[in-house]
């Protein structure tokens, strides 16, 4: 079938178009993105005016008359009898800027674009569903896709055509000849728009599998062994540029390593994050991780950065310095957060989405130096500085430099501290603050917060660090008090005071991770209660029985021409295997068996595509720990349950579910009933609800789970 859309597709369009990889895959090195516009008397102002998001307030001075999706749009198509361009991208994407100023800001287009089309711009991180629908469009006729999105449909929304990143003179032949065809041979375009339909409807189906009796320690044996080929034992990650940090991936390797004591993968997760680290990737100056890095050896970043890369690397860090007491995971953490706090954070607790990639302009204008640059700010310290970080006199990328250490030897060779370190890196932090910035994208995502607490929660846990724990708290006192409603249902997005879209599963999947967590280092069972509304929510409105998964939509949301299951990882994990975590970690927590059956359930029906293609389906692989090794039940009961806890998790644990209470009247879960005994603090420690003796301290409770993993 797919075949013959693309045969149709080549009929339809004047010329066949060479399609440009999308923004996520470019080296991202031009020069020539347009400075945006101050204050001015602005000639062009579209609908786009009307909104909150950065994205499209970007695109609203454009001569385009666009539209903010909803059915005025559609509306108007119909009424108009044409075709519908839906453009989809996102604040800090660089290619899209470039597409705007090359053909969205080009008058003579625009006259096109505005005669022939009705024209829609979304910002795919509010409105991801719609972005999965004609994301897969893409991907069915071409093969591959990106941002920007650029697709085209029927009045109902239908898709008939679309590719990623035009240039200017390809976006005008596409524009002319699907208008000339619309009107010259309609019955193709529809022919077209219905076998599209079906394959998006058709794709990534999922039927019941058969529930298996036992999951074996072989699957997974067998699944890391498939991966190991394809591993850079040089500088980390996998042996391909761009170079992406995929924590998903290596969290599930850590996971292994720790379980299996494979020390091939142990070693490998080790060097990727040292090499992340150390890499140009990471801001060395002020901290934070840019999306991904354009070669193979993470020197030049694409360098824009996004919230939920920050939070999840967080995460990975804060565990990885668990398991290997790495005191440079260590550093890397407090400058992210740290980062995280100075310049992504609100009065609220709420965290911004992105900065984008270009300042000025230019693309990591912002993040780049010259030596002199360098020399001036740092007097003496430059020598060593210089040398330690490759910088270079004519500039080691384009005639500048990036930071980024090869030689981590350097910091003994030149007598370092990390206080001397430190002291370097804040002179050069206040010179660079007096640029001008990237540009921030400052709405707030319900998702995309709840990934940061989380690595909050982890670095937390794993340095013990009180402030961390208040600003997890406080954001997830945000999301529930603003982002949460009374009957369990969610807001995806917030700015300015208003909050307009649905969510969507992320959104509730990742919140119900968070709230779970923040149960685990406070006992306060409200947390807990919390996530145990939105699960029933949920439930109720995204579960599909025919699948026994869950819909990314729910059942009360927008009309979409399809509803979509997210089932593989993306940037994100797939929302469809974070729900699958939280069942098994709810419904141990509570004694809920038909939770932890379903969560079984769905491991089962991907476990096919997860031992096929595991990059992509690691968040599975992670489950299935889980019903392979060992799980431990740990109860905490007693007036310093929360100070044996904090001392509790320092260890790397990946297999214990914890609970606690912290006074006789607390509210209980399943696993703190009938724990409590008067003037005395406990450890209980089981597996499958088997308990060992208690024990008064976290350094028994510790040994008695290392003796059950020997």
């Amino acid at each position: 079938m797919l075949h013959l859309i693309f045969i149709v597709m080549r009929q339809i369009v004047l010329v066949l178009i060479v399609i440009i990889s999308a923004c996520g895959n470019h080296n991202g090195q031009n020069k020539n993105t347009p400075k945006m516009k101050e204050k001015e008397e602005w000639k062009y102002t579209n609908s786009l005016i009307n909104e909150t998001s950065p994205y499209l307030l970007q695109h609203a001075h454009n001569p385009v008359n666009w539209y903010a999706w909803g059915e005025e749009a559609f509306l108007k198509a119909k009424q108009e009898d044409k075709l519908v361009l839906i453009s989809i991208g996102y604040s800090s994407c660089h290619w899209c800027h470039v597409m705007e100023h090359e053909s969205f800001e080009n008058e003579a287009i625009a006259e096109i674009m505005n005669k022939y089309f009705v024209c829609i711009k979304v910002d795919r991180e509010e409105r991801p569903d719609v972005d999965q629908i004609y994301m897969s469009a893409v991907q069915l006729l071409t093969g591959s896709g990106g941002w920007p999105l650029n697709c085209f449909a029927m009045y109902d929304g239908r898709p008939v055509y679309g590719g990623t990143y035009f240039k200017a003179e390809q976006w005008k032949q596409v524009l002319l000849g699907l208008a000339d065809t619309y009107k010259t041979d309609k019955t193709k375009v529809e022919q077209v728009a219905n076998d599209l339909i079906k394959g998006i409807v058709n794709s990534e189906l999922i039927s019941v599998k058969s529930e298996p009796k036992v999951f074996e320690e072989s699957q997974l044996d067998n699944i890391v062994e498939g991966l190991k080929p394809s591993l850079d034992k040089q500088w980390g990650g996998t042996k391909r540029a761009p170079k992406f940090p995929m924590p998903t991936s290596l969290e599930f390797l850590l996971r292994y390593a720790y379980h299996s004591e494979d020390k091939e993968i142990q070693e490998h997760v080790e060097l990727t994050l040292t090499k992340i680290a150390n890499g140009g990737i990471y801001d060395h100056i002020g901290g934070g991780f840019a999306r991904y890095s354009v070669d193979a050896h993470w020197k030049v970043p694409h360098f824009e950065k996004m919230l939920y890369d920050n939070g999840q690397l967080i995460s990975l860090y804060a565990k990885a310095y668990k398991y290997s007491d790495n005191e440079l995971f260590k550093n890397v953490i407090e400058e992210t957060l740290e980062f995280v706090e100075r310049e992504m954070t609100t009065k609220d607790g709420a965290f911004y989405s992105s900065y984008d990639a270009d300042s000025e302009g230019v693309e990591g204008k912002y993040y780049v130096w010259t030596k002199a640059e360098i020399d001036n700010v740092l007097g003496k310290d430059a020598t060593w500085f210089c040398d330690l970080y490759n910088i270079e006199a004519n500039g080691n990328w384009e005639g500048e430099n990036i930071a980024w250490i090869t030689n981590p030897e350097k910091i003994s060779k030149h007598k370092l501290s990390n206080e001397d370190i430190a002291k370097a890196k804040n002179k050069l932090l206040k010179e660079r603050v007096k640029r001008i910035p990237p540009g921030l994208d400052d709405k707030v995502l319900t998702s995309w917060n709840a990934l940061m607490a989380v690595g909050y929660v982890d670095a937390y846990m794993a340095l013990s660090n009180e402030k961390y724990k208040r600003i997890a708290l406080k954001n997830a006192t945000f999301i529930a008090s603003i982002m949460m409603q009374e009957d369990g249902s969610l807001y995806r997005n917030y700015k300015n005071g208003k909050a307009n879209i649905s969510g969507f599963l992320d959104d509730y999947s990742l919140t119900i991770e968070l709230f779970v967590k923040l149960y685990q280092i406070t006992f306060d069972y409200s947390w807990l209660g919390k996530a145990e509304v939105l699960t029933s929510y949920v439930n109720e409105h995204f579960y599909d029985n025919e699948s026994g998964m869950y819909y990314f939509t729910s059942d009360i949301g927008d009309g979409l021409i399809a509803r979509k299951m997210e089932l593989s990882d993306n940037v994100i994990p797939a929302s469809n295997s974070l729900m699958a975590h939280n069942l098994f970690n709810i419904g141990t927590l509570i004694n809920n068996e038909a939770y932890i059956n379903r969560s079984k359930q769905m491991l089962f029906n991907m476990y096919e595509s997860t031992k096929q293609n595991t990059a992509y389906y690691a968040n599975w692989a992670n489950l299935l720990c889980n019903f392979v090794y060992p799980h431990y039940e740990v109860a905490v009961a007693g007036k310093n349950a929360l100070q044996l806890q904090s001392t509790f998790s320092l260890k790397y644990f990946p297999n214990i579910t914890i609970a606690g209470i912290q006074n006789e009247d607390s509210e209980n879960c399943s696993l703190t009933e009938n724990r409590w005994v008067a003037n005395r603090t406990l450890f209980y420690v089981c597996e499958g609800r088997v308990c060992k003796q208690p024990v008064q301290s976290a350094s028994e409770a510790i040994q008695l789970i290392q003796q059950s993993k020997d």
